[in-house]
């Protein structure tokens, strides 16, 4: 009983860390995707972020839109947790270089999961609201708009109907099968402290 106590706890850290760590992932993209940064959204995005954000700037600075503190915060912050819950869970220490390559492969799972309800949600508001302002919709339209806009060019809209989510759709899905599947596999860690 002690032992499923155990893990089900260390699970529960591990889902509030993916949970953290897709806040960090989202701050990333809104700010290589040039998002309102004064929307109340990305005010608290940026709020919840900072204090893990902040040690990394002196020295991680952006490169053009590319905020490589919060890369980097969310690799730490990710490396960190998968060694401290391996060692509590095997009483071992997992191997440092499937460590690192299991932590980039929790950041592009976090990434791509943003993406794929990002577009999910820009979908059901084309349908629903498609003049909407809310902040939330703003955000939604800006994030995904810098993916979406290439694939157009494209596949331009057939009348009403725009197949470029489509497209995008079945690009995440290789990436996560492909990219992230073969990271997790290589780091010889868990799909679970992944995040998959």
């Amino acid at each position: 009983m002690g032992s499923q106590l155990g893990s089900a706890g260390l699970m529960l850290v591990n889902t509030l860390i993916n949970i953290y760590l897709f806040l960090l992932m989202l701050r990333f993209l809104l700010q290589a995707s040039r998002a309102d940064y004064y929307n109340p959204l990305s005010q608290s995005v940026v709020k919840v972020t900072q204090p893990v954000v902040k040690p990394l700037q002196g020295f991680l600075r952006p490169i053009g839109r590319f905020d490589l503190a919060t890369l980097g915060a969310g690799f730490i912050l990710k490396a960190i947790s998968i060694i401290a819950i391996v060692q509590i869970a095997l009483g071992a220490m997992p191997p440092l270089g499937g460590v690192a390559i299991a932590s980039l492969a929790a950041l592009a799972s976090a990434i791509l999961k943003i993406y794929f309800f990002a577009l999910i949600g820009m979908i059901i508001l084309s349908w629903v609201a498609p003049q909407a302002s809310h902040p939330g919709a703003l955000l939604i339209f800006q994030l995904v708009e810098p993916i979406m806009a290439p694939v157009r060019k494209v596949i331009p809209p057939l009348g009403m109907i725009d197949l470029s989510p489509i497209v995008v759709f079945i690009a995440i899905n290789l990436i996560d099968g492909i990219v992230v599947g073969s990271l997790t596999r290589a780091a010889g860690i868990s799909g679970a402290l992944v995040g998959l």
